[in-house]
């Protein structure tokens, strides 16, 4: 095999090759964590931002006219405790293969055996990042068709809230 094919193999396969780390994390936010100071993004899921208010259901009215009043609430602060009280305390494990513009690792993270960023889309404290993944949509439809976490009430793509704000 030429040189040059090897040289190309290794640059390719060496962009890819998992990375572990583990430890008990820091949470920044729904999606961000920090471990052994390393800055983590939970790959393939996005999380309503620290400053986010969304619109919860706070009473219904169904007599004649159905009408819904709502109430905002900080859900990018209840996305974030979701994860703490998920984690409480405990190490995790983090999977990463690529860092993003900021430096971040991108990584699937673990609490024994459960995934983090899908338990988050699940229960509906984050959000399928479909741009970058479609790997979490099924998750998403699960806590959507369920009302589950964000889904009991409105708000608006984390994308397009930071954009916005």
């Amino acid at each position: 095999m030429p040189l040059r094919i090897i040289i190309l193999f290794l640059i390719f396969f060496s962009n890819t090759i998992a990375e572990e780390i583990s430890g008990v994390p820091k949470i920044v936010d729904g999606d961000t964590i920090h471990i052994n100071h390393k800055k983590f993004r939970l790959e393939g899921i996005d999380a309503p931002e620290m400053k986010q208010k969304c619109k919860k259901e706070s009473l219904k009215i169904s007599y004649i006219i159905g009408f819904t009043f709502y109430k905002d609430y900080s859900c990018g602060k209840v996305s974030k405790e979701k994860l703490i009280r998920k984690i409480r305390g405990s190490k995790i494990k983090c999977i990463f293969t690529t860092k993003d513009r900021y430096k971040r690792y991108i990584a699937t993270c673990y609490k024994e055996k459960t995934n983090l960023n899908q338990w988050m889309v699940r229960n509906g404290y984050a959000i399928a990042y479909r741009r970058y993944s479609k790997k979490y949509v099924p998750d998403e439809d699960f806590a959507k068709e369920n009302k589950l976490g964000l889904w009991q009430g409105k708000f608006m793509n984390p994308e397009k809230w930071r954009k916005l704000n």
